[in-house]
Parts: C-alpha cells; structure tokens; sequence
C-alpha cells in the first residue's frame, strides 16, 4: 500500500498541480479551460452513487478499483502524445485534452468507489491517522523528487529548443512518467489484501435506503456541509496558484515546482506531527487549526503583489508555501479520518461515499466559478491610494490594491470563514478545542524538535509576536508552529552541549546561538522578548528528557545563561525576560520531570551571572526570578510549590539577613 502511495504521488507531481497548468498552457488553455481541468477529477464523482450498488452487488471492492484505476492510469500516453498528433497552441489540442481528462476522471471515480470502504476496513481504526501520515510523507517525498526531475527537464528542454517545440518537453516528461510510475501504481494496487466486506446487522437494507442514511443523520450531514463549503473554498483559489506565478509574477516553471517542492517538504513533516496528533486529539480540532493557518495562507496572496511585484514577493511565496504545506498536511489527514470515525462500524460506504460527494462537489464546482471569476476580474481593479502634493511635485503611492486573481482569493478567505462555523457545529467523540493543539504545539514534543529544525526559511516567518497573533484565527497556528521551532532549535543545541559533558557556559554558548539564529530576521525581538525568553529556556530544559542526559545543573544554568545573552540586549524590558526565562526553566524542567528544587537554585545562579551584563542590579534580578519561578511552581500544583519554596528559603534568607540594618553597639 505504501509503494503504491509513492508510485501514484510520484507521478501525481508530473502530471498535476503546477506542471499539469502549465501544460494547458502552452497547449492554448484560457483561465476557464483551465478550471474546467481541475474541476474535472471532481464534478464526475457523484457517479459513485450509483456504483455503490455496483459495488455491494459483486463485493470485489479490489477487482473494481485495479482494473479501473490501471485504464485511467494508462490514458495519460495519449494525453502525452497531444503535441505528436495535433497542432499547439489551437483549440484542438486543448479540447483532446480536456475530453481525454473526463474519460480519465470517470475511471478514477470507479476506483474512489471501491478504494475509501477497502481502506477503511484495512487499516486498524486506532494507527489509521499514524499510518496515513506515514504513507503521504514517503508518497509526497517521492512526490518532491520527480516533480523537481520534471521540471528541470522541461527548462533544459525550453532552453535548447524554439518556442515551437516547448510542448514536446511536457510530452516526455508526462509520457516517462506514466510508463515508470503511472502504470506501477495499479500493480502494487493488485498486492494489497482486501478483507471480506461486512454484512450489516439485521441483513443488507434497500440500497437507496442505505445511501439516504447519512443526508438523515444531523451530524453526519454538518460534517458534509462543512467538507462542501471548505473544498469549495480552497479549490476556488488553489488551482491558479501556479496560474498566477507563471503569467502574473513571471517565474519560470522550474521556480513554481521549486516553491510547490517546499510546500510538500513542510507538509511531510508535519504529517508526523499532524497524524498522531489527530489519533490522540482528535480530527475535528486539527481540522480547525489547519483550515484557519489555510484561510490565512490565500489573503496572504493578496499581498504578494501591490499592485505588481516587489521585493517582498519571493519571501512571501517562500513563506505561504511552507504555511500551506503544513495546513495540508493536517487537512488530509484529519479529513480522512473524520469521515471514517463518525460512520458506523457496520455499511460504512454510504457514510464515505456522502464525505466524499461533498468534498468533490465543492472542488468540482469552485474551479469552474474561479475561472469565470478570474476573467471577469482580470480586466478590473480597485485601489485606494496616498497622495502627496507640494509646489514641486506629486506623489501617488497605492496603499491597497486588487486586481485579478485577489479578488478571487479573497472571496475564498471569506467563505473560509463560513467553513470554520460549518466544523464548529460539527460533534465528534471524545473532540477537543481547537486551544488544545495550540497548547500541543507550545508544549514541545520530543518528536517536534526533529521536526521543527528541519522546515527550510522557517525563522523567516518569525516576525510576529505570540502574544498578540495566538488571538487571530490562523495567525495564531503560524505563530504557534514558530514559536514551536524556537523551542525546538534550543532543546537541539542544549541537548548538544549536555551530552558532551560540558558547563552551563557551553550550554549557554550553544543557547544564545541557536536563539539568536531563529530571531535575527524579527522586526519586534524587543517587544516580543519576554516570549522569547520563555520558549527558548522551556525547550532547552526539555533537553533533559534526551536520553544520556542527566546533568541538571549545566542545563539549567546555561539556559538562563543563553538565553538572556540573546534578548537581554535587544528587550525593551530586560527584567521582563528575565521573569519570561525564569518561568521558561521551570516549565521546561516539569515537562522533563527534572528536579524542580535543582532548577530553581540554578535559575537563581544564572540571573546572577546575567546580571551585569543586563545593567541591573543582582539583587534586582535574584528577587524577579524568585518570584516568576514561585509564580510558574503555583500554576504546576501545590506539591511543585512546596518543593521550590523548600529550595528557595536559603536564597530568601540570605537577602533578607543582607538587607537588614546592623544592630546598634
């Protein structure tokens, strides 16, 4: 199942998304032509209703989808020879390719069909979001490779070729992939077992009986609504992202791929975070978090030209792909699984079925209505502007502008926010708020920190402060998932400098840096350090949960060290780190079921040693980390407390005693 994940997505990267528009392009294909594309694979999918009765007549859920899904996955030849047998650019070419396209998409509905009730059945309910996200991540790393192999073959192809023949590029592109990957996908498909299918308790009931069981159900129909409203929304907006950067921003197809590899790479790393979580928390929370940082992700295409391209406009593809990657990471898996826990155990296909006719609606439609959008809209803008007069000169700057393509996107953000209401009328066993995962996400995982150090131009995104953004819906995700690096990247450099036997100077040393590599890009450290400092002490204190590291002390001390050293300078209020950092090492150090007596002594130490170095007083440092960690031990419980008090009576007495005026002679 797994291989034939990667088969699939391996050449899903050469013949869809981007390169697939591309394509279309150059065969000719306007705006509408292009949405007609992509709505395609979706508009044919209400013909699963009548397979249903197919499928439970014969019961060989596999038979139907291998051999429906290897005729849709051999038309790609013909659709690769477009260019050998018809003249490009012409409307010929692009109506071969859309008329070979909706052959193709009834096939793949056939295989749909019977696919969603085998793998339900298949895979065990309580590893089912574990092993998707597994799956996805080896099929989208698979996904990243050929997709970048195509594309560069393309360019090579364009650059030693005329204009004429670019299409002849795509053609063997698209033609090597669907005799070495397309057609590998249906035989590793023959290799999967299938179970029996199930008889429902008290006999089979009347098929159309069966398929109005969902639309009946008030739950299951609000879950339907809500996957309608939200494919509608993303699939108004996604299929002209590529669209957009090849005509609007002019990058080059190797430069659209290249963004769209970023974006898969984030979202394969973040199904390890989003794929368990949705086991544990449930999908409905994940669903909520990962569809606002979505909403979130298509205003900011908005912003990446005003009106046209600017400086900002590749740091902020850079920083969009990354945040949709991992939204699409949660939202596949958590999509998937919802539908199948809220159907029944028993005569699940109806229940699948209806999940999948919502969200296939909604994709199927929205493309249509965006490429309509888009036109009508491309010859029209509205800008508000700044002007400035004086005798000499007039100065026009435009404050705000839509043009094209953002009003598109934003009417999708607007129907993304009805799609959040439509989830939160949604119940699922055992769900959660979505503030849990947002908590799950600041909580720091060990799992995480690999994670987190890996997402490329991650610090890039860094430039809100948490307080403020964790009370925007979407913001609040990006936020979290940043401020989640942040610990990461010090529990990585604390764990570093542990397990070598060395001194709190070295932890700090290791610290500072990593801090200062993650914020040296932020407009608001200052502002932001108190948050900062908290983070970046709790992760490096999570090191102790590594496993040969035992040396509380070092750890402590040096995270105190290092992370005032980093924002000490640049906070607007040093004291105010000092207490964030403080808090930050007891947290970190419950988290790690380290000592707390030991960490609070060292927190101590630590702000002695920082002190100076802050320009204030020792005594004023000592007494503000005395009480944020006794404020921090409060919040963990009444035990914790007692144990840092304990710890802390010496320290208290001792400037008590110092403080005190001599007796008199």
């Amino acid at each position: 199942m797994t291989l034939e994940g990667i088969a699939s997505m391996g050449f899903g990267s050469i013949a869809g998304s981007g390169f697939l528009a591309a394509y279309a392009l150059i065969l000719g294909a306007n705006n509408l032509q292009i949405g007609i594309l992509a709505a395609l694979p979706f508009i044919t999918q209400p013909l699963q209703i009548p397979l249903i009765i197919v499928v439970e007549r014969l019961r060989r859920r596999k038979l139907l989808a291998v051999t429906s899904w290897f005729a849709a996955q051999l038309l790609w030849i013909p659709i690769a020879l477009i260019p050998v047998f018809i003249d490009v650019p012409g409307a010929a070419s692009v109506s071969a390719l859309l008329g070979i396209m909706a052959i193709r998409s009834l096939l793949s509905t056939v295989t749909n069909a019977s696919w969603n009730g085998w793998m339900r059945d298949l895979i065990p309910p309580h590893i089912r979001g574990s092993y998707l996200s597994r799956r996805l991540a080896y099929a989208t790393i698979a996904s990243i490779v050929f997709g970048l192999g195509a594309a560069a073959f393309v360019e090579l192809w364009k650059s030693g070729t005329s204009a004429d023949s670019a299409a002849f590029g795509y053609a063997i592109a698209i033609l090597f992939g669907a005799i070495f990957l397309g057609l590998a996908s249906p035989v590793f498909m023959s290799l999967i077992p299938e179970p029996l299918m199930q008889n429902p308790l008290g006999g089979q009931p009347p098929i159309l009986k069966a398929l109005a069981r969902p639309f009946r159900e008030d739950n299951f129909r609000r879950l339907m609504t809500f996957l309608f409203v939200r494919s509608f929304t993303v699939n108004l907006a996604v299929p002209f992202f590529a669209v957009y950067m090849l005509q609007k921003i002019g990058l080059p197809l190797f430069a659209v791929i290249a963004l769209t590899v970023l974006s898969q790479l984030s979202n394969v790393l973040f199904l390890r975070v989003w794929g368990p979580m949705t086991d544990r928390l449930g999908s409905k929370a994940v669903l909520s978090v990962c569809t606002s940082l979505f909403m979130l992700v298509i205003i900011g295409w908005t912003f990446t030209t005003l009106p046209g391209p600017h400086f900002l406009t590749i740091p902020l593809l850079v920083i969009l792909h990354i945040f949709a990657g991992i939204a699409t990471a949660g939202i596949n898996i958590a999509t998937g699984t919802i539908g199948m826990k809220l159907a029944p155990e028993t005569n699940a296909m109806p229940y699948l079925v209806g999940a999948s006719l919502a969200t296939n609606l909604g994709a199927g439609l929205a493309p249509l209505i965006g490429g309509r959008f888009a036109d009508f809209f491309g010859v029209r803008s509205f800008e508000i502007g700044v002007t400035w007069n004086d005798p000499t000169q007039i100065i026009q700057l435009p404050a705000f502008s839509l043009a094209g393509y953002d009003f598109l996107f934003l009417t999708a953000f607007i129907l993304g926010l009805l799609a959040l209401s439509a989830l939160g009328r949604v119940q699922e066993e055992g769900e959660v708020d979505r503030a849990v995962i947002l908590d799950e996400l600041m909580g720091h995982s060990q799992d995480m920190t690999r994670v987190m150090n890996s997402v490329p131009g991650m610090r890039m995104a860094v430039q809100i402060p948490y307080s403020y953004a964790r009370h925007i819906p979407g913001v609040d995700v990006a936020a979290g998932v940043t401020v989640y690096q942040l610990a990461a990247s010090t529990r990585a450099a604390a764990a570093t400098a542990a397990r070598g036997r060395a001194s709190a100077q070295d932890v700090a040393r290791g610290v500072s840096g990593a801090v200062a590599r993650i914020t040296e890009e932020m407009d608001e450290t200052g502002a932001a350090a108190a948050e900062i400092a908290l983070h970046a002490a709790r992760g490096s204190m999570n090191a102790l949960a590594d496993a040969d590291i035992d040396d509380v002390q070092a750890v402590a001390r040096g995270a105190m060290l290092g992370t005032m050293r980093a924002v000490g300078d640049a906070a607007t209020n040093p004291l105010r780190a000092l207490r964030g950092a403080a808090r930050g090492v007891i947290r970190g150090a419950y988290e790690a079921d380290a000592s707390l007596a030991e960490v609070a002594v060292q927190s101590v130490e630590g702000a002695r040693d920082t002190a100076g170095e802050m320009g204030i007083s020792e005594e004023s440092a000592v007494r503000q980390v005395i009480d944020s960690v006794l404020t921090e031990a409060e919040t963990l419980g009444s035990v914790e407390l007692r144990e840092v008090q304990q710890a802390l009576q010496p320290v208290v007495t001792a400037m008590e005693t110092a403080s005190d005026p001599p007796a008199s002679s």
